[in-house]
C-alpha cells in the first residue's frame, strides 16, 4: 500500500454519487495513442479509490501499466436529460497490495458477487482530481476536489 498524504474530504454529495453508480470510463495514453474502456467499479470512500476488475492482457490495462496517469468519467446509471450529473476524474492507476488489496477486493466483490466467477485482477485508481457537475436542481453546480 502506498503512503499517500491525507487528502481533504470529498463533499458528501460527490461520495454518494460515486457509491451509487456502477460504470466508469477510463482513458489511457501511451506514445500519443489514446484508448478508452468502460469497467464496473466500486468506490472506497475515505481512501478515494475506484476499484475494478480486469484482465492483464486487455489494452487498457497494458496501457495503464506503461503510463499510470489515467483519466475518466462516471455518469449516472440512468440518464435524465433534465438532471445533468457526472464526474470527470484523473488519478493514478495501480495494482493494490496487502491490506489495501484485501479491502479493495472485499468492496468490489460485495458490490458484484458474480465477479468471483470471472477471471481478472483487482486494480485501483487513486483519485487525484475530480470535477463533479450537478445540475439536478437546475443550479448548475460544479464542485472541484483534489488530493
Amino acid at each position: 500500500m502506498s503512503e499517500s498524504p491525507v487528502s481533504p474530504p470529498m463533499e458528501p454529495g460527490m461520495e454518494k454519487f460515486l457509491e451509487e453508480q456502477t460504470v466508469l470510463s477510463m482513458a489511457t495514453s501511451v506514445n500519443d495513442k489514446p484508448y478508452c474502456a468502460s469497467c464496473y467499479y466500486a468506490f472506497v470512500p475515505g481512501d478515494n479509490l475506484l476499484v475494478f476488475k480486469s484482465d492483464e492482457d486487455t489494452q487498457h490495462i497494458e496501457d495503464a501499466l506503461r503510463n499510470n496517469q489515467v483519466a475518466g468519467t462516471v455518469l449516472p446509471d440512468k440518464l435524465e436529460k433534465t438532471k445533468i450529473r457526472g464526474i470527470q476524474f484523473s488519478g493514478v492507476f495501480r495494482k493494490p497490495e496487502g491490506s489495501e488489496k484485501a479491502k479493495a477486493e472485499r468492496k468490489y466483490l460485495s458490490k458484484y458477487p458474480v465477479a468471483t466467477l470471472f477471471r481478472g485482477t483487482i486494480w485501483v485508481i487513486e483519485l487525484s482530481r475530480i470535477k463533479f457537475t450537478d445540475n439536478a436542481l437546475l443550479k448548475g453546480r460544479k464542485i472541484l476536489w483534489e488530493r
